[in-house]
């Protein structure tokens, strides 16, 4: 696990070309005597429900200085020296009730119809990457993630597909970031040292059909 500081002036620390989950993000921290409570807790925490969300919507938030230099550039860029620009998957109600419909139909495949009325995912999805808000400024740009992909594609893959990578696992105070690389084809040695993004039933974040699959371990800004 290695450290820096980000654009925004915040401290993070991050294991390149991995999704740990929690379990294996903790023996990391330990291992490198890292004072973290969000990770280190040793009190007892209620197990949480395991859901799998389905995501077809990307954001880009921004500031209004960034919002300026999007309409400037008439499109986004990386604003610092770097070749990045992120996004961040839109997990809102429809995707929380898709979620509590798939979680119910594996946990209860015999389930009575009022069964399937249940409504206890909101609970539990109170992070920031839950929230209307950011932190990121005031100014929000939403697209269906297809139509971004294939934008990408027709401007930086001569249309071929671009490829996906598992690029790092961010931590946070009080939160764990999971990035995913998007590139052209044409850049596959510049980013060959990070693993393809596989279509794995264990990993934390997939891309199948058209949607980010992703598999949250800690959603609840506190756990009471």
């Amino acid at each position: 696990m290695e450290s820096r500081y980000n654009r925004r002036g915040y401290l993070e620390h991050f294991v390149s070309g991995w999704h740990l989950k929690l379990n294996d993000l903790k023996e990391e921290v330990l291992r490198i005597r890292l004072v973290n409570q969000y990770i280190c807790r040793d009190i007892y925490i209620p197990a949480c429900p395991q859901p799998e969300f389905h995501v077809s919507r990307l954001k880009h938030d921004t500031d209004g200085r960034g919002l300026c230099g999007i309409r400037r550039d008439s499109g986004f860029r990386d604003s610092g020296e770097g070749f990045l620009v992120w996004w961040s998957l839109v997990v809102g109600p429809d995707e929380i009730m898709s979620a509590e419909r798939r979680l119910l139909k594996k946990t209860y495949p015999d389930r009575a119809e009022e069964q399937t009325q249940m409504s206890f995912l909101e609970k539990f999805t109170t992070s920031p990457a839950f929230k209307e808000t950011s932190r990121l400024g005031s100014y929000r740009f939403t697209f269906p993630l297809d139509e971004v992909l294939k934008a990408y594609s027709e401007q930086f893959c001569s249309g071929d597909q671009p490829i996906m990578r598992v690029f790092e696992t961010v931590l946070y105070k009080q939160e764990v970031m999971y990035v995913v690389l998007v590139h052209s084809p044409a850049n596959q040695e510049q980013f060959s040292e990070y693993p393809l993004l596989t279509d794995d039933p264990e990993s934390v974040c997939t891309f199948r059909d058209g949607c980010f699959i992703w598999r949250p371990e800690a959603m609840c800004e506190t756990h009471g």
